[in-house]
């Protein structure tokens, strides 16, 4: 027993030996390794320190933090607005390729929207909806035949007396400026009239090249007409059907906005038909009556051209009456033309503070200005199609605009969660 401490004490003597031995071998290579390869441990003290005087440079920024905010923003719709501008230029270059069949097209929704309504209650009456259709659409074309035949048939019967009382109002123009104030000769007279005649007779060539373009109008209209009569019998018959199909087109993301947005558009759309068809009709009748009491030759033609200018808002209103103006003034006078132009301003100015705000209604209610901008816009794109469009394509996009955002508002707040402890 006494001999077994020894033997365990000289184990453990050995082991602490070898343990030395080992930490000084490893000291004795990390010493090497030190030797072989010089280690800075401070490659900042070997570099001198520069200058007090100096002054201190900052590290330099991202190329993108170094760019303003604003002009950030700035580029990045910029480059959005030109994608957006580049395909309105190339749905506008689309359209005019096919012009005649946007028109046609576009006309025949707003004689659908003026002629849906009779569809309806024929429908519930007892009416297939097919009869209802095609007795709803012969009868309103033939109406509007029928109308343009008369102001045709007027024309062609009263050329004859508007030719003489044009004559003698250019006499007695003549004999007034002879006795006016502004000392016209009629040595000057004769030389205006004169001027004007060498004038059509050298520009002979031009009015025959537009006498033919005008042939190719009248084609294009008669082709346009045909265009909108099947468009309004279609949209008449299968609307629905057809608006249910446009839906597939939307994708499915945006279509529930869509499909909320269709049906107000389309009411937007009727009622602005049908208040200016009314306004029109208003205006037509009052100022064709005060034009027919004043003895003004071609009183019908004139109304219904007045009601065909209604259709374009403020332009069209005042290029009528002037029409109506210079007819009175160069066959019945000058007191006549300032009669009708009296008429004019009255029915006008009853029209736009009592006819529309009534009859039309917030609904359809657009700003003047966007109605100068949008008719010119218009007629620059399509003429005189265009400035007819043009209204209301501008109240149409204004109640989806606001029907889209108020809903993208709606779901966004149904989609919120709710407030903590609610």
């Amino acid at each position: 027993m006494s001999r077994v401490p020894a033997w365990l004490g000289r184990v453990g003597a050995e082991l602490t030996q070898m343990g030395e031995r080992l930490d000084q071998r490893r000291a004795a290579a990390e010493a090497d390794d030190h030797h072989d390869v010089p280690v800075v441990d401070h490659p900042a003290e070997s570099v001198p320190p520069p200058p007090t005087y100096a002054p201190a440079v900052a590290a330099r920024p991202e190329p993108v933090a170094a760019i303003p905010w604003g002009i950030r923003v700035a580029g990045e719709a910029a480059w959005r607005l030109l994608v957006l501008a580049g395909t309105v230029w190339v749905l506008m270059r689309i359209i005019s390729a096919v012009q005649i069949v946007v028109l046609a097209f576009v006309a025949g929704l707003l004689i659908t929207a003026l002629l849906q309504p009779t569809v309806a209650r024929l429908k519930r009456a007892g009416l297939p909806r097919g009869l209802a259709t095609a007795l709803t659409a012969l009868l309103g074309f033939i109406l509007m035949g029928l109308v343009g035949w008369f102001v045709v048939w007027q024309v062609v019967e009263n050329i004859d007396d508007v030719s003489n009382r044009v004559t003698d109002g250019i006499n007695e123009l003549k004999r007034w400026l002879l006795n006016s104030p502004f000392h016209v000769t009629e040595d000057q007279i004769n030389d205006l009239a004169k001027s004007l005649s060498d004038a059509i007779g050298t520009n002979t060539e031009e009015i025959t090249s537009a006498g033919i373009q005008g042939v190719t109008v009248i084609v294009e209209l008669l082709t346009g007409m045909l265009l909108a009569f099947f468009s309004t019998l279609f949209l008449l018959y299968d609307g629905q059907r057809i608006w249910q199909w446009a839906l597939k087109l939307v994708p499915a993301a945006a279509r529930p906005g869509v499909a909320g947005a269709g049906p107000r558009a389309w009411r937007t759309l009727t009622a602005y038909v049908r208040g200016t068809v009314i306004v029109a009709m208003i205006d037509a009748i009052f100022i064709g009556v005060g034009i027919y009491f004043l003895d003004v030759p071609l009183a019908v033609p004139l109304a219904v051209f007045i009601f065909l200018g209604a259709f374009v808002p403020l332009v069209g209103a005042v290029v009528s009456g002037a029409l109506a103006v210079v007819v009175a003034l160069v066959t019945d006078g000058v007191f006549t033309a300032l009669m009708v132009l009296a008429i004019v301003l009255a029915v006008q100015q009853i029209e736009g503070h009592i006819l529309q705000p009534f009859i039309l209604g917030r609904a359809v209610r657009v700003h003047p200005l966007a109605v100068v901008l949008s008719v010119a816009a218009g007629s620059l794109v399509a003429g005189i199609g265009g400035a007819v469009v043009a209204v209301p394509l501008v109240a149409v996009t204004n109640t989806v605009v606001g029907y889209l955002r108020s809903y993208s508002r709606d779901q966004a707040l149904r989609t919120q969660p709710p407030p903590h402890g609610a």
